[in-house]
């Protein structure tokens, strides 16, 4: 690829502006009164305009554009180009589910606000030769890239150029954390490899391709979940990995843990007050959408579904909860490692995905007697009207998806 434009890159956006040699009238010769100014190409403009011109064009023409030249390529991946997007209102959130498989990875992409929401699939190849292991992998969206975070590597997947490339690891290996995004940085917490679980709170600056730990939290959690609202990284749920020798006080412990949320103020760098969900029980989902956490909780036999007022600029409601309408399940779904669900906020809607597992009971209520058979439930609760709808199930191929809210 060239570093500069030349006429071999020119893309339609500039061949637009050049006469047509078929068309005659596009040939006659203009008498001017006065000398004709000199045209100044597309090519010469500072990176301001041009960025000013390429912001407006259809996302299905960025992948072309990104081959003009590497001017053009380095511009258009830059955060700029995307602040600009979303300032036009060209920027739209879908959810996303991506599944590892040995060639590359399955992206799933729904757009829930169309009238009759349907998934895309796609096959994305790393360009970089390996994926590693993505087993028990999260995913975090900034823009239109999603990064897959898993304990031995990171790959970053680009919904505009459908490209996949590694990124650089996280500094200690871990599996079943908490993840999300704040100010385009992405923050990890808890988790652990083996038998270790470990405090550090890691940070990735995607333009540098740098992690580095900013904290350390004063409870180590294991199989917890990441928001983020605010300005705050929310570390919700999880079990203590403790050396309590007392059977009580490690349950006990387990028990605390796996209905509260530790609070981290990134800004500041300090540790706000932890906050418990109401009722006890056991998170096992969470995420965040307009403002608030929304949690989902098991209690054995039944779930409840929860808010949080995370909205800190005013107005008295940070820190209150409201119990909601709970998801439309089947009785007495088993939330172990049979079944699992992930939550997702996609602009007034929480996406609650089912990603691993079967329910025996919506089989049995469609008819079919099969055991075993993944329905990769999709269910959509509207924030507005406070009502939940079933939206359309994971397509096949999509399994143990990692899921997220992506602009593109």
């Amino acid at each position: 690829m060239s570093e500069s434009c030349n006429s071999r890159h020119f893309s339609w956006l500039m061949k637009s502006c050049l006469p047509n040699p078929s068309d005659a009238k596009s040939l006659v010769p203009i008498h001017h009164a006065n000398p004709p100014a000199t045209v100044t190409p597309i090519s010469s403009l500072p990176d301001d305009l041009l960025l000013e011109c390429l912001s407006r064009v259809p996302s299905s023409s960025i992948p072309s554009l990104t081959a003009v030249c590497r001017r053009w390529s380095r511009l258009l991946l830059s955060p700029y180009f995307l602040h600009l997007r979303r300032r036009l209102g060209l920027l739209r959130h879908s959810l996303f589910a991506i599944s590892a498989v040995d060639s590359g990875l399955f992206a799933a992409v729904l757009q829930i606000q169309s009238e009759i929401p349907s998934w895309r699939v796609s096959l994305a190849v790393c360009a970089d030769g390996g994926q590693g292991s993505l087993s028990h992998a999260r995913a975090a969206a900034i823009g239109p890239r999603v990064y897959v975070v898993s304990r031995n590597a990171v790959l970053r997947y680009d919904s505009w150029m459908g490209t996949v490339s590694l990124r650089s690891p996280m500094i200690f290996p871990r599996k079943k954390f908490a993840i999300a995004v704040v100010s385009g940085k992405i923050y990890v917490a808890g988790g652990g490899g083996g038998s270790e679980v470990t405090a550090a709170v890691e940070e990735f600056d995607p333009e540098r391709n740098r992690w580095e730990v900013v904290t350390h939290a004063a409870r180590k959690r294991y199989g917890c979940i990441g928001a983020a609202v605010d300005g705050v990284f929310y570390v919700i749920g999880g079990l203590k990995i403790g050396n309590e020798t007392s059977v009580t006080s490690r349950g006990t412990a387990a028990h605390v843990y796996a209905s509260s949320m530790d609070l981290f103020d990134v800004r500041s760098r300090q540790w706000l007050r932890s906050r418990s969900v109401p009722g006890g029980g056991c998170v096992v989902a969470a995420c965040a959408a307009v403002g608030h956490v929304y949690v989902l909780s098991s209690h054995a036999v039944e779930l409840s579904f929860w808010r949080f007022d995370a909205r800190r600029g005013g107005g008295g409601g940070f820190g209150e909860w409201t119990r909601l309408k709970s998801p439309p399940l089947p009785a007495q779904v088993r939330l172990d490692g049979t079944v699992r669900f992930s939550c997702v906020g996609v602009e007034d809607k929480v996406a609650v995905v089912q990603v691993v597992g079967c329910i025996d009971d919506l089989l049995r209520r469609s008819g079919r007697s099969e055991r075993g058979l993944r329905e990769s439930l999709v269910l959509l609760y509207d924030t507005v009207d406070g009502e939940w709808r079933r939206a359309a199930d994971l397509p096949e191929m999509i399994t143990r998806a990692a899921c997220a809210c992506v602009e593109w």
